[in-house]
């Protein structure tokens, strides 16, 4: 446990991350943080932003999912972009200012653990994945219908692939 209850800091220069639990500094949060934002920024052409990402667990991101989804219950990961996009035509990729600042990004240890084990995946392989899906949200991407979802998602395997992970939608099209 860190010094007054506090969550321990580190900024990394692309990314800030905040730790609030303890799990996630023994899986590298920082490390699959960065590659993610690497990857996402490379993909989208970004050369400069920052992105906020906390680790925590079910209980802090059930809090967060209630205030500001009205879903009181634990969820794998949020986002909170830094700036908002214009409505666009379903399956159209977001057009990016230029921006410092992508936004924020929560992501429970305890959800992506279950996740992994249920799914049969290396955990540092879906919680990456996570991060790239939640790194998109920021950049405009979303998966409100099957048009988006589809552009998403192939944004999301085009990223992983880069790094080496493995489509994480192919078993669950079979």
């Amino acid at each position: 446990m860190y010094e007054d209850n506090q969550p321990e800091q580190e900024s990394s220069g692309i990314v800030d991350l905040v730790i609030e639990d303890v799990r996630w500094d023994d899986a590298d949060l920082l490390g699959m943080s960065r590659r993610a934002a690497h990857a996402v920024g490379e993909w989208l052409g970004l050369e400069d932003f920052q992105v906020v990402v906390m680790g925590c667990d079910d209980e802090r991101i059930a809090g967060l999912n209630a205030e500001f989804r009205d879903k009181p219950r634990p969820t794998n990961v949020l986002s909170w972009p830094a700036i908002e996009f214009d409505i666009r035509a379903p399956g159209a990729v977001p057009e990016l200012p230029d921006i410092e600042e992508l936004g924020d990004i929560a992501i429970s240890f305890d959800t992506c653990q279950r996740e992994a084990e249920a799914q049969g995946k290396p955990f540092a392989d879906h919680a990456t994945h996570l991060l790239v899906h939640a790194m998109l949200h920021l950049a405009g991407y979303d998966h409100i219908d099957d048009q988006d979802a589809e552009t998403m998602e192939d944004a999301e395997r085009s990223i992983l692939g880069r790094l080496g992970i493995p489509d994480p939608y192919l078993e669950l099209e079979t």
